[in-house]
């Protein structure tokens, strides 16, 4: 659901998957600290330019005891204008299970560099 809801730039269902006080450390960019930063970050930087593909093999699902679970994996960057997928990082996300949903706390973008 996260990774359509970027790539389609779809931010009402992108928005209800974050907590609104979410944490965002992005090795690059440097840390948001809440729901509306990400989406402006996203609406900014990523809408229409950039689609993001996880990488086959990597994700992991861990349960996380009285709150919800953390996932980790690789990711792969597309640009949309010329199709080629050059950046690749790794990612860890913090999830909240309410029963409203599961939302984003904590996320983590690293090692971001050249690779397909």
């Amino acid at each position: 659901m996260l990774f359509a809801a970027y790539n389609q730039c779809d931010m009402p269902a992108f928005s209800k998957l974050f907590a609104p006080n979410v944490e965002f450390y992005h090795d690059q960019g440097g840390v948001t600290t809440s729901r509306a930063q990400v989406i402006a970050n996203t609406r900014r930087y990523i809408c229409g330019k950039v689609r993001r593909e996880l990488v086959a093999g990597t994700l992991e699902a861990h349960p996380l005891k009285n709150y919800g679970a953390i996932a980790t994996g690789e990711h792969r960057f597309c640009e949309l204008a010329t199709g080629t997928c050059e950046g690749i990082a790794k990612f860890v996300i913090v999830w909240q299970q309410r029963p409203s949903g599961w939302r984003a706390t904590r996320v983590l973008s690293f090692g971001h560099r050249a690779g397909h």
